[in-house]
This record gives C-alpha cells, structure tokens and sequence, in this order.
C-alpha cells in the first residue's frame, strides 16, 4: 500500500526512499539486527520507546537496542511496519506515521482479535503481544539521505482505534 502524501512537493524519489526506510525497520525487527536498526539514526537523535522511555543521541539508542532487540529474535511475534502518512514539511524534513502490526513468524496479524470485540480494553491486558503500534518518525535527509531525527513509539490504547483498524 503507498502512503498518503501531504505538504510540500517533492520528487517520488523521496517517498519512495523514506519506504525504504520503513522497510528497513521493519526487517532489522524482525531479524533482531542492531546494526541495520541503528543505521536509519542521526547521531543526535530523540526517541521515546512505546513505554516512554526518552532516548538521546545514537550512544543511548544504541546502548538500548543492543540490549532489547538481540533477545526478540527467538520470540514467536515481530512486527510490520508500513508508511501510512507522510508530510513534508519542508523538502528536507518530514513527519511519517506508521502503522505497526504485531505478527507471528509467518505473518499471521495478532491485532485482529480487536476488531469489533466488546470490550478491547480488557482484551489488550489479556494479549499485550496483539497491541499494535502507532509510531511517528520526523525524518532529515542529510546528504541526499534520509534519517531519523526524532521519533515517538506509541502503543494502540484506545478502545475505539483497538475495535476499528
């Protein structure tokens, strides 16, 4: 599925690499790789993981992926990741939104369980592993490259989205 795009005019080119990028995070989850991980980083990079944790600058971010990330590669769910929305701010800068999905090993979507359940919240304390997420990405392209600048991991809480996506 192609993005929505908004903002400024920009060359396909650009969408067509910060896909990529997504692409890239979501192989480098999948096969538990830090390394691939880390290099979508600016060196001075913010991010807050899905449970709030703020992470500044490659050091911390690296510090914190190669203790969490190695162990998720014997574990039976990963994640999709796909570019649902980006907006370019400026030519050189913008805001993407993922959808992320947790899955099996073979790719079978675990979120599913929330559509149209009665009560998703109380679903989400039984099957924390089925909870997607909803990441937002600011991206730089530094050098005709695209990278990450700052970027919120956010946890699908809310009864109503749980129900509907």
């Amino acid at each position: 599925m192609r993005p929505e795009v908004a903002g400024v005019s920009v060359p396909q080119d650009d969408v067509d690499a910060i896909v990529a990028l997504v692409a890239r995070v979501e192989h480098a989850q999948q096969h538990a790789d830090a390394d691939e991980f880390l290099r979508v980083f600016r060196e001075d990079t913010i991010w807050t993981t899905a449970h709030g944790k703020r992470l500044t600058g490659l050091d911390e971010i690296s510090a914190f992926t190669r203790a969490v990330l190695p162990p998720t590669a014997a574990q039976p769910v990963t994640a999709t990741y796909e570019a649902e929305y980006i907006l370019f701010i400026r030519p050189d800068v913008a805001a993407v939104k993922i959808r992320q999905r947790p899955v099996t090993r073979d790719g079978h979507p675990l979120d599913e369980v929330f559509h149209g359940h009665a009560d998703p919240a109380a679903l989400a304390a039984e099957k924390p592993d089925a909870v997607p997420g909803t990441p937002l990405y600011v991206l730089a392209k530094d050098g005709g490259e695209w990278k990450v600048a700052a970027a919120q991991n956010t946890k699908v809480i809310d009864p109503g989205v749980l129900a509907k996506r």
